[in-house]
């Protein structure tokens, strides 16, 4: 064994704490947000044990328990002078509120689904073979869904699309798009909702997702204007689309360049291909950061399995960076590659032929 400094040691194992700490708490959130525990202390008023347990209908001595973990997180927020436990407008937000733009509990649904599926990205690494979306434990869907629906709900309407050339004035006035990979479609009902002159088709090859997207838009009100449909990104059906959007899943596909080359032949003239991917830079250590850190680990254990388990496989991942991105666009046929703009966690490019 090779002699440690042991200063470098404490900080490490400090750091260990933490994260170990912060893995057990990510259980007790999607427990909390399951049972409803959070959703009932959302006003911010303080509650004793008892008057929670009594609200949420959950056993006391479980719920002290669950409430001192979460306090030790500072996740929720303990009073010790009356005993009493509450959410402050801040932890409400990021707990509670499922339509506030820092609602980060689907994130925890998704590290859930990394934990139950190891056993699979184990042996794929051991085989090389891929796993595919469907493949994953259905709280991969889930949260994912939740975990960036809050940034669409932010950025979609009012600085992305606008973000577009000319793409806001052509949704208002009535246009056609497809929403590639469209999950739960949270964007595409997002979108539907903001322009009411425009109709939305949603493709994923995931089928119980469309069908999860088709009572979504129901619910929303707005199934006049959106369609879903069960299709793989590289043979969808339809033609003369004004915008081929495609969020958060390019990185998944096996083959971009094909899929990119099917946008192009399904694009009207002047068409544009929306391209929403998680925020990278172009080289690894400049992505050694807590985003980063995010991003590769999603995609070690869900985004390149994906694209591994799909024909050609290329394997981009989560940090994919805009160069790949770029040259993925250019070899499928396309001239105009730009960043339209930015968010911490994503990068918007706008493509045309």
């Amino acid at each position: 064994m090779r002699e440690p400094d042991m200063q470098k040691l404490d900080a490490l194992v400090g750091r260990l704490v933490g994260d170990v700490g912060a893995a057990m708490s990510g259980a007790l959130v999607v427990l909390g947000d399951k049972v409803g525990i959070f959703k009932a202390m959302a006003d911010g008023t303080p509650l004793s044990v008892e008057q929670l347990a009594t609200k949420t209908g959950v056993k006391e001595r479980y719920l002290r328990e669950w409430l001192s973990a979460q306090a030790a997180a500072d996740y929720i927020t303990y009073d010790e002078k009356t005993d009493r436990f509450s959410l402050t407008p801040e932890q409400a937000m990021v707990f509670a509120e499922e339509n506030s733009p820092a609602f980060f509990v689907g994130a925890f649904e998704v590290v859930q689904s990394m934990w139950m599926d190891e056993p699979k990205v184990t042996e794929a690494f051991r085989t090389g073979k891929g796993l595919g979306w469907h493949e994953h434990s259905a709280c991969l869907f889930r949260g994912t869904e939740r975990f960036f629906r809050p940034g669409y709900n932010s950025h979609l309407i009012n600085e992305w699309i606008p973000a577009l050339a000319g793409m806001d004035d052509k949704l208002k006035a009535g246009a056609n798009v497809a929403d590639v990979g469209c999950g739960h479609g949270a964007s595409t009902i997002l979108m539907a909702q903001a322009y009411p002159a425009s109709h939305f088709t949603g493709f994923d090859y995931h089928g119980p997702s469309i069908e999860r997207a088709k009572a979504a838009a129901k619910e929303a009100g707005v199934a006049d204007r959106v369609t879903f449909e069960q299709g793989r990104a590289s043979e969808f059906p339809g033609r003369g689309y004004d915008m081929v959007a495609m969020f958060d899943c390019l990185h998944d596909m096996g083959d971009p360049v094909g899929a990119g080359r099917h946008v192009k032949e399904t694009l009207a003239p002047n068409g544009t291909w929306l391209i929403v991917e998680p925020f990278a830079h172009d080289h690894l250590k400049d992505n050694l950061n807590p985003v980063g850190r995010v991003y590769y680990g999603a995609s070690t254990m869900i985004c390149t399995p994906a694209s591994l388990s799909q024909e050609v496989g290329l394997g981009l991942g989560a940090q994919a960076g805009e160069m790949k991105l770029r040259k993925v666009a250019l070899d499928a046929g396309f001239t105009h590659f730009r960043r339209a703009t930015e968010t911490p966690f994503n990068m918007v490019f706008e493509v045309r032929a």
